[in-house]
């Protein structure tokens, strides 16, 4: 599986993404290329290599010929202009993926609709080649998955066509609503309305770097140098584990000695419902040696937040210890086999592709235990025995 992942400790821009694009190896002549395909002049693309606190990157400059540049456009223009160039239909596609996500944003920010939304920086020649040249690297690229880091904003003030506005900029903060972001000590505008458009609609957000076998890097360059840190996007490419193997979550925890033991039965269940991957209680001693009770909850990334709402309203818990952490996990299929009982669902593992744990479902077999008046373990045994001849099984 081929990952491409953003590494947006600097935020990022439509600029950094070509420039860590081309960093990494997608060749430049070939952007060139694809670009004229927009049937857009008046603009060249300048690549240079420079330094940003002591690591070399690349960066790309749209130069534009300001006699033909036109900074007021429509979304509705951008689509026509799309639509009617000799892009391939997947470019095509993502780049409009990319300015209608901008255009949702900004037509929420002025209370108007989308075809009737004006660009101004966004709107502006490097803007859309920065968009359009990105669709292009990805799909020069043909990743299998994208995944992005949390994107640091920076923060204060930006100049805009609309005047001086905080960062994020509102239409920004718009898209990067539920993408996991975060604000540094550095004073810019790091997250462009170009550049979170474009990871916000290609990308999936992720907490930590995937495990991934990494081919190839790049640094695309910020227009700025910072004396904080290095204004940089990075990007890695490379081979990674499959999801169905390996992935990350959060752990939510609570000690709790002050509760009816009655209610935990209820709490689960809401727990469960809600997108626990797994609930558990463990007998503990507290302070005092005052018997209580730990409940753990496994929660995926994306559901951390209802889960410890659930557990805060429903228990008599004043706080949470939260932690993330790997797992590995076999792939799971759930397939149904014939028996002398009948039809009868089975849970086979695999790892690597191998058949090494096959697990038959506890109701079925409760089902014809009660049915047969014969023994489970009799009937389980029987249904394991079945489902290993039916497979290639390792252990």
């Amino acid at each position: 599986m081929k990952i491409l992942y953003f590494d947006c400790f600097s935020g990022i821009s439509g600029d950094m993404v070509l420039g860590a694009m081309a960093d990494a190896g997608v060749d430049i002549k070939s952007i060139k290329k694809e670009l004229k395909k927009l049937a857009m002049e008046g603009y060249d693309l300048k690549v240079s290599k420079v330094k940003r606190k002591g690591i070399k990157g690349t960066r790309v400059d749209v130069v534009v010929d300001k006699k033909k540049h036109f900074h007021h456009t429509s979304y509705k223009d951008i689509k026509r202009m799309i639509e009617r160039s000799r892009l391939s239909k997947k470019i095509k596609e993502d780049s409009l993926k990319i300015f209608k996500n901008i255009a949702v944003a900004e037509a929420k920010i002025h209370r108007t609709s989308v075809d009737n939304v004006h660009f101004h920086e966004v709107g502006a020649v490097d803007s859309i080649v920065d968009v359009v040249g990105a669709a292009i690297c990805i799909n020069l690229l043909s990743p299998d998955i994208i995944l992005s880091s949390p994107i640091n904003t920076g923060r204060g003030m930006v100049k805009t066509e609309h005047g001086i506005l905080p960062v994020p900029a509102p239409a920004t903060a718009e898209m990067l609503r539920g993408f996991p972001s975060y604000s540094s000590n550095v004073e810019f505008e790091l997250a462009t309305p170009t550049g979170v458009g474009i990871i916000t609609t290609m990308s999936k957000s992720s907490n930590t770097m995937p495990n991934m076998k990494t081919n190839a890097i790049g640094y695309g360059a910020g227009s700025k140098d910072f004396s904080e840190s290095p204004n940089l996007l990075r990007i890695m490419i490379g081979e990674g584990y499959s999801p169905s193997e390996q992935d990350s979550i959060t752990v939510i925890e609570s000690n709790i000695d002050d509760m009816n033991p009655q209610f935990y039965d209820h709490i689960i269940n809401i727990l469960f419902k809600g997108g626990a991957l797994d609930v558990f209680l463990t007998p503990i001693i507290m302070k005092k040696n005052r018997p209580a009770v730990k409940i753990t909850v496994l929660s995926k990334n994306d559901s951390v937040n209802r889960l410890a709402d659930i557990l805060l309203s429903e228990t008599t818990s004043f706080g949470l210890r939260m932690y993330n952490t790997e797992r590995v996990k076999l792939e799971k299929e759930i397939k149904t086999i014939k028996t002398e009982y009948g039809n009868v669902r089975v849970k086979i593992g695999k790892r690597k592709g191998a058949v090494i744990s096959i697990t038959p479902e506890y109701e079925d077999c409760k089902k014809i235990a009660e049915e047969k008046g014969m023994p489970i373990k009799y009937i389980y045994e029987k249904v394991k025995a079945s489902a290993k001849q039916k497979h290639d099984f390792n252990h």
